[in-house]
């Protein structure tokens, strides 16, 4: 006897990705999903990757494993995919610090960050 499975998170015409423990503050890394956010897939994928953001490419990565998802496991159309919505949130913080003057001792956050892409299937106007 086997486990009831999930209902889905999405609606039937979405599909989404995630990528958690990237090493950027959520601020820089929400600068890129902006870039994204609303533009149909194939256009969203030449622009990260011709973006001088150090974090693109894992944001690439990111929707390259949303499409992958929404083509294999929803059996959706990949030619009429958009980015519906990209958000961005916190992941844990890295304290490290460096010894300052007169015994005093300056911290150093690493903050993590993590991505959700969620890509829609629209359809085509003509």
């Amino acid at each position: 006897m086997g486990k009831v499975s999930n209902s889905r998170r999405v609606a039937d015409n979405e599909a989404m990705a995630k990528t958690r423990m990237l090493r950027t503050s959520p601020q820089k890394l929400n600068l890129v999903a902006q870039m994204i956010r609303g533009k149909k897939v194939d256009k969203a994928l030449t622009d990260l990757t011709f973006s001088n953001k150090r974090i693109a490419a894992d944001v690439k990565k990111c929707l390259q494993s949303a499409i992958a998802n929404a083509e294999n496991n929803h059996n959706l159309d990949v030619d009429e995919l958009i980015v519906a919505e990209a958000w961005v949130g916190k992941n844990l913080t890295m304290k490290r610090g460096r010894p300052r003057a007169r015994g005093r001792f300056g911290k150093i956050l690493k903050p993590f960050a993590e991505i959700t892409i969620l890509v829609r299937q629209i359809e085509e106007q003509n």
